[in-house]
């Protein structure tokens, strides 16, 4: 073997146990909670509170209570102006 052929297979090794590792990551359902009050504009997760958009990737500011992100449960409580409950 050549030096292109053996650098060719330890870059193909290497992406199949990455590609391993993300497919059973991928197996293990995280639990997930809504997050308000920490999406920035245009990379909210599905629908406003107050129906202002219908989807997600639509809030228009930075940090808007009537929208929200998924994350980890548990991960909420730690950010700053991160909250579980809609807005009243």
């Amino acid at each position: 073997m050549n030096n292109h052929q053996i650098l060719s297979v330890a870059i193909g090794s290497l992406l199949a146990l990455g590609l391993a590792s993300n497919a059973s990551a991928a197996g293990k359902k995280m639990d997930m909670e809504q997050c308000y009050g920490v999406a920035k504009a245009g990379k909210n997760d599905c629908s406003s509170n107050k129906s202002a958009h219908s989807c997600a990737g639509q809030a228009t500011k930075n940090n808007d209570a009537e929208d929200f992100v998924a994350l980890p449960k548990g991960t909420c409580d730690k950010i700053a102006g991160g909250v579980l409950k809609k807005s009243a």
